[in-house]
């Protein structure tokens, strides 16, 4: 884990409220984990007091030796707007790697990867680790899902690795109508993964849990949360153990990323 005050490679708006920014880093990243998080620090006033948390989105890397991360995320109040307007030179405060990340076992071959809205921003990464195992992409498919077609991001990304995308959208605008663990329940019905991956809001990734149980199939989900000191101190992003009723886990210290079966979503 490294505190640091990196640099702004770039800052990009990609479509409506969703940017791209990539920071320098610590060689250290190298052994980051598709998953795991890192956290920004914004200002000294209460509103900005509290670091913020992200999802490593992508390593940036240069014959090989890392260059830095690439993040994704989408402007939805003071901070992320803050910064939305940081330019290619500033300085901003990370700190990272944290959290666990997905496990990728030896195994599996047929993958299926889901995600919805901002949820896909650890899940290129996630596919980029999977491509380096000697995975066939070609085995495996990522849903996305989201409200309308602004928010159904990395689609290219995807398919440019050789993966199949199915999209839905609330409204219509892009791929089928209606919620992503249809067309999800689907396809696992013709052909079972190995295993499912998902990131996305809670009754999103609640609906894939009992889709995998439903279908005896593994599954690793992204618990999506606010958390103030991403260590474990605070005690301020727990959620409820499915196993242990009178136990708790936490989001920042025990995951992000848990064994669908573990957690009361």
């Amino acid at each position: 884990m490294f505190q640091e005050k990196n640099q702004v490679l770039w800052n990009e708006n990609i479509s409506g409220s969703y940017y791209k920014i990539g920071l320098t880093c610590n060689k250290g990243y190298s052994d980051a984990h598709p998953g795991q998080f890192i956290t920004l620090r914004f200002g000294d006033d209460i509103a900005r007091l509290l670091r913020r948390p992200f999802s490593i989105h992508r390593l940036i890397t240069k014959d090989d030796c890392i260059k830095g991360i690439e993040l994704l995320y989408k402007v939805v109040g003071t901070c992320t707007q803050k910064l939305s307007s940081y330019k290619k030179g500033n300085i901003i405060d990370l700190l990272g790697p944290l959290g666990n990340g997905f496990v990728i076992p030896d195994n599996v071959r047929r993958i299926f990867i889901v995600a919805g809205g901002i949820g896909v921003a650890p899940m290129f990464f996630l596919a980029s680790s999977i491509q380096k195992t000697g995975i066939d992409l070609s085995e495996c498919q990522v849903f996305i899902g989201g409200r309308s077609k602004h928010d159904i991001l990395c689609k290219d990304d995807f398919l440019s690795m050789g993966i199949t995308a199915d999209i839905t959208t609330d409204d219509g605008s892009a791929g089928k109508k209606g919620l992503i663990t249809v067309p999800l329940e689907s396809e696992i019905k013709k052909n079972r993964p190995d295993i499912i991956y998902a990131c996305g809001p809670p009754a999103m990734l609640n609906a894939v849990a009992q889709i995998a149980e439903k279908y005896a199939t593994p599954c690793q989900i992204s618990i999506e949360t606010i958390m103030a000191c991403g260590m474990g101190a605070c005690l301020g992003c727990a959620v409820e153990s499915k196993t242990d009723p009178d136990k708790y886990l936490h989001v920042c210290k025990n995951g992000p990323v848990f064994d669908s079966g573990l957690l009361r979503i």
